[in-house]
């Protein structure tokens, strides 16, 4: 009777708390539907970019079978390799093919061609896979030729040499792809997570109305609070960067002094978060739970970082965008991996202030800091 009584009473409680019970019961239900999706390690649609150099009605049935196959997307068509450069700089595609100009007279005459396949291997397992696409899809393309050949008894097609090259990548380790990566998720938990803690700690104290009633701004009090942990997540930058590039042996093929300028963007971004979940949260545990159930590990599941967002589907692709972990990724790989400069990752800084901006004013409206 009596232990009855007393899980009656934590029942009770709970129901009382509606923010804890949305934590216990909706949060995990969000969860699990958004990541039922998002979790897969399936590589499909591919996006690729077409050099067709011969422009031919050969090389547009090569390109067509691409087209149509369940494992690529064709995003576009350009005339050079040189062409080709700035969509896998970009990750806009994750492959490109090279058809040569006299591909079409080749395969008539029967002389040998030779076709490249040049894939990004910043993420090694995506790039393995989808050079066993490609490949099988050429050598299934080539068959093809040689049995409609045989079936009406005319010259044997030309042999398909298929060459591949791995940009960014060659060794397709797949630590450098991760590591990078690692530098973005530590950023994530240890400033977000220590500026909602601190100043929710400030709360539970009666600490934080002692402030309220001091000549602080309001600006002064929030700064206040977070440049410490901003601080500290400049040092935590340096030192996985030493450890990436001495330890790991991960190439910085960028600018050091832009990883810097990027990351102190995206820390903005970091702290504005804890700072709005310190909002909404009136004890630590709270705190705790709302950045991780609500905030942090959809974060983590839909940015990138272990499953690549093209693979999802189409309306948690377009949810990932409110994620400013997804562009910070991009950066900090294409500043590892591929070296390229602000001239190629303006937009995803672009986006990210503008994250931290909204994401900032929306929490500072919500404090209750008063002067007086």
């Amino acid at each position: 009777m009596r232990l009855r009584r007393l899980v009656w009473k934590e029942f009770l409680e709970l129901r009382q708390n509606p923010r804890l019970f949305g934590i216990v019961i909706v949060a995990p239900i969000i969860q699990l539907t958004m990541l039922g999706y998002a979790a897969t390690t399936d590589v499909k649609d591919v996006p690729i970019v077409v050099a067709d150099g011969d422009r031919s009605p050969e090389s547009r049935s090569l390109i067509a079978r691409f087209d149509v196959s369940r494992n690529f997307t064709v995003i576009d068509t350009v005339t050079t390799v040189a062409d080709v450069d700035g969509y896998l700089q970009r990750g806009r595609a994750w492959v490109a093919l090279a058809i040569p100009q006299g591909y079409g007279a080749a395969i008539h005459s029967g002389t040998p061609v030779a076709l490249q396949v040049v894939a990004d291997g910043s993420d090694s397992n995506s790039t393995t896979v989808a050079l066993g696409y490609a490949t099988s899809l050429i050598g299934g393309y080539a068959e093809e030729l040689t049995a409609r050949a045989s079936a009406a008894a005319g010259p044997r097609p030309a042999a398909i040499d298929t060459r591949i090259r791995i940009w960014f990548n060659p060794q397709l380790e797949s630590r450098f792809f991760m590591i990078p990566g690692v530098l973005a998720l530590l950023l994530l938990l240890v400033t977000a997570n220590l500026a909602a803690m601190a100043i929710v700690r400030e709360k539970e104290l009666g600490t934080l109305e002692q402030l309220n009633v001091t000549p602080l701004r309001r600006w002064e009090l929030i700064v206040g609070k977070l440049l410490p942990y901003g601080v500290i997540a400049l040092i935590d930058v340096f030192l996985v960067t030493a450890v990436a590039v001495f330890w790991f042996e991960v190439p910085l093929r960028g600018s050091l002094t832009l990883l810097i300028a990027m990351s102190l963007i995206y820390v903005l971004c970091t702290l504005a978060l804890g700072l709005f979940i310190s909002t909404v949260s009136d004890t630590q545990q709270q705190a705790m739970m709302t950045a991780t159930f609500f905030f942090l590990t959809p974060m983590i599941y839909l940015s990138g970082f272990i499953f690549p967002i093209e693979n999802m589907p189409r309306v948690i692709q377009y949810a990932t965008y409110l994620i400013p972990l997804r562009y910070f990724l991009v950066i900090v790989r294409g500043i590892f991996l591929k070296g390229i400069g602000l001239e190629l990752l303006w937009p995803q800084a672009a986006a990210m202030a503008a994250w931290g901006a909204v994401v900032l004013a929306l929490a500072v409206a919500r404090s209750r800091k008063t002067t007086g």
